[in-house]
């Protein structure tokens, strides 16, 4: 399919229409029902959670919206702060927390700052989250839904470190700071201006993007696993050698789909990963952000051993239609919101 939709360029006066094409919000409609059938088949329950909450998720890379909602709305100062959620995450742990055991929710996530070809503001997230898997079958099972979606055939799992052999030339976990920068000079890469003294992670996630990510799942889907144990975000880590985060994502085209977890749940160790992700975001230049006491009391009461997976529905069409632009799927992004 083409790149360029009959609806992307309207008249000053004709911007109301969508920007994706009715074939596409067609193949959008059934996607959603394969895949709501998919998860029902399987003997998962289908939730909802809010959109808007007092709480949210803490992530170096990942801002929330904020919004001020009034108690009153003849009193606009008076009210409280709440964030529009960058995923369901903390809520479907504290379901899990209360008992849940199979749960699965399509809904819309927010994120600021994300906006191109992959990205818009608001877009449409699949979550799911199995007591029962062990990392191995919640791999399996998102293959299961890849070749459901795509049809793309067998797929094959990778490790973070046997790519950066096979793309970069050298160990992510061994290498220094200063072999990664020789890593992005070899290979013609620009490293930002100050980059210097950034941390190692700065330096694996430009590789990455740069070198590994395009070349992953060009022929069939690939799921890279066995993150370093700085990039867990709220994975549990897996001692080794090398100790490597339980942490997996799915590529397709060279584009991630999929994010997903064997699941934190220390609630003590989540607390130290949220201060060191709030001191790297005012490191940033960005605000730091408060603790998710209920995401924390859930943990304490105790979080079943499970493991979680994110989908980006969006970019799984893309990937099935054929298309290189968000806009193609989505009625109404951004500009036309």
């Amino acid at each position: 399919m083409s790149s360029g939709s009959a609806f992307d360029a309207p008249g000053p006066r004709d911007d109301f229409r969508p920007t994706a094409p009715w074939p596409l919000l067609r193949l959008r409609a059934d996607l959603l029902k394969r895949i709501r059938r998919f998860f029902d088949e399987r003997g998962f329950l289908e939730v909802e959670t809010p959109l808007l909450s007092s709480e949210t998720v803490v992530d170096r890379h990942l801002d929330p919206i904020e919004v001020w909602l009034p108690d009153d709305v003849r009193q606009p100062d008076s009210g409280r702060r709440m964030w529009l959620q960058t995923s369901p995450e903390l809520a479907m742990k504290r379901l899990l927390a209360a008992g849940g055991t199979r749960l699965y929710q399509v809904t819309r996530s927010f994120r600021g700052g994300e906006l191109g070809p992959r990205h818009n503001p608001e877009f449409t997230i699949v979550e799911w989250y199995c007591t029962d898997d062990s990392p191995a079958e919640a791999m399996e099972r998102l293959l299961e839904l890849a070749e459901l979606a795509l049809g793309r055939g067998p797929a094959e799992c990778c490790t973070y470190q046997h790519a950066f052999q096979q793309y970069v030339g050298l160990d992510p976990h061994s290498a220094t700071v200063a072999e990664l920068r020789d890593a992005v000079a070899r290979h013609q890469l620009a490293a930002p201006d100050g980059w210097s003294d950034q941390d190692r992670d700065s330096w694996l996630n430009l590789l990455l993007a740069e070198c590994v990510e395009p070349r992953l799942g060009t022929s069939r889907p690939v799921i890279l696993h066995d993150f370093p144990p700085s990039q867990a975000a709220l994975a549990r880590v897996r001692t080794g050698p090398p100790a490597v985060a339980e942490r997996f994502e799915l590529y397709v085209d060279g584009v991630e789909l999929a994010n997903g977890y064997h699941e934190l749940r220390d609630a003590a160790e989540l607390r130290q990963r949220i201060q060191t992700a709030n001191q790297q975001r005012l490191a940033d230049g960005k605000p730091a952000l408060p603790e998710p006491a209920r995401l924390l009391a859930a943990m304490e009461h105790g979080l079943p051993a499970c493991c979680g997976v994110a989908l980006g529905l969006d970019r799984l069409l893309m990937c099935a239609a054929g298309v290189d632009s968000i806009r193609q799927v989505q009625p109404f992004p951004l500009d036309r919101a």
